[in-house]
């Protein structure tokens, strides 16, 4: 690769990597490790077409994730560069800022917060076990996946928002078809999204005033007295909570879950010190790869990352999954170590740009991992880790299925 000074070839000339490299969870894409030794600011093609820089290390992702001059919300503009399938409103990448502006944001900090008041651990583990006896139930060998991963993902954040369970099946599909990176059409794509956005402006439709069913309808009361967003923007924004909150959480759980099969005297020495269950979480938010795309940021204005000159209106994508080996931060990256501190990784991003729903998925991932090792201490992978299926193309990666045996 040419060093930033160096004449570079025209871009049609240029044989530019692809990126994703991969949308499997069993390990860490061997390019990435690769650019982040070799050139952690690479440029590469992406599924729309166009280029972008790729930032692999560290230190860089931080630097990105701090500084404003790299920007979010300018990639909603419909001229701005992409990674993947067009974004169809603002609001939908910019959620969070939408909602500030609109007054709401601190009603959704506080469901999704250090509390979260609807969802008591001793509730959270009981769904589950639930989970996990339809699994014992339905015999040797079950899927992990589905009765575990995506059952406690979908429980959550149903009670959370307060949405039926019961429409979780439907929901789920159309969520897994918008956070599938290149399967569906343009057309395909904005008519899931519309059934899903109609779904939710319905579902506000159907509240009684003072007696909210979660935090949607809370949502929908406080903007009707400050009139902060349109209906519109307001169901968009609910249905982003839901499609990113249960894809991120299903994919952590499988993938995570894939990882602890992996390690039996890890599951051993948290079977016998419980309270150690918290550090392992977060060994697994580092080590677990779960990003089938990348982070993105816009350049506002032209600044250098590192050693390479980048330029307003320049695309930057940004691997959390391999800033989280990168070396430099973290001693044997690639081994997994429950005991590992400290452990400062970027699963949830840095700074002003963390994802509100870190406190949830670190919270209920300890309740019902700690139930899921009590309820099967012989739990183990029923096939090869190389034989665990995995769905393509994925933002959110995931096991198409978790074959085990107890």
């Amino acid at each position: 690769m040419t060093a930033p000074h160096e004449e570079q070839l025209p871009a049609h000339e240029e044989q530019l990597p692809h990126y994703p490299f991969s949308t499997q969870g069993d390990r860490l894409a061997p390019e990435l490790g690769e650019l982040q030794r070799r050139c952690p600011v690479a440029r590469v093609s992406t599924n729309s077409g166009g280029e972008a820089w790729l930032v692999t290390g560290y230190e860089l992702a931080q630097h990105v994730l701090r500084e404003r001059k790299f920007a979010r919300s300018v990639l909603g503009d419909p001229e701005a560069p992409g990674q993947d399938a067009p974004i169809l409103a603002p609001e939908l990448l910019d959620a969070m800022n939408y909602l500030q502006g609109a007054g709401l944001r601190d009603e959704v900090l506080k469901a999704l917060g250090r509390n979260q008041p609807a969802l008591p651990a001793d509730w959270v583990a009981g769904i589950t076990r639930e989970g996990l006896e339809a699994m014992v139930r339905q015999g040797s060998p079950g899927d992990l996946q589905h009765h575990f991963a995506e059952w406690v993902a979908a429980q959550c954040m149903c009670r959370v928002l307060g949405l039926p369970f019961e429409d979780r099946e439907w929901l789920a599909v159309r969520a897994d078809l918008d956070l599938t990176m290149v399967t569906p059409t343009n057309e395909e794509l904005a008519r899931n999204w519309e059934e899903i956005r109609v779904y939710m402006h319905r579902h506000m439709t159907t509240r009684r005033p003072g007696e909210p069913r979660g935090l949607i309808d809370r949502l929908a009361d406080l903007n009707e007295r400050q009139q902060g967003l349109t209906d519109e923007q307001l169901s968009n924004i609910c249905a982003v909570l839901f499609v990113s909150g249960y894809e991120d959480f299903a994919s952590f759980l499988g993938v995570a879950a894939l990882n602890l099969l992996q390690h039996p005297e890890a599951m051993d020495s948290v079977r016998a010190r419980p309270e150690t269950m918290p550090q392992c979480v977060e060994e697994l938010l580092r080590y677990s790869v779960v990003l089938g795309n990348a982070i993105p940021r816009f350049v506002t204005q032209d600044a250098k990352l590192g050693t390479t000159a980048v330029r307003q209106g320049d695309l930057i994508l940004l691997s959390l999954d391999a800033a989280n080996y990168d070396p430099a931060a973290f001693p044997a990256p690639g081994s997994f170590d429950p005991g590992r501190s400290p452990n400062p990784h970027l699963r949830f991003g840095y700074g002003r740009h963390h994802c509100p729903g870190a406190h949830l998925v670190r919270r209920q991932s300890e309740t019902a991992f700690r139930v899921l090792l009590d309820r099967l201490p012989g739990l183990r992978l029923a096939v090869p880790v190389e034989e665990v299926p995995w769905h393509p193309n994925r933002m959110a990666i995931m096991p198409a299925g978790l074959p085990v045996v107890w």
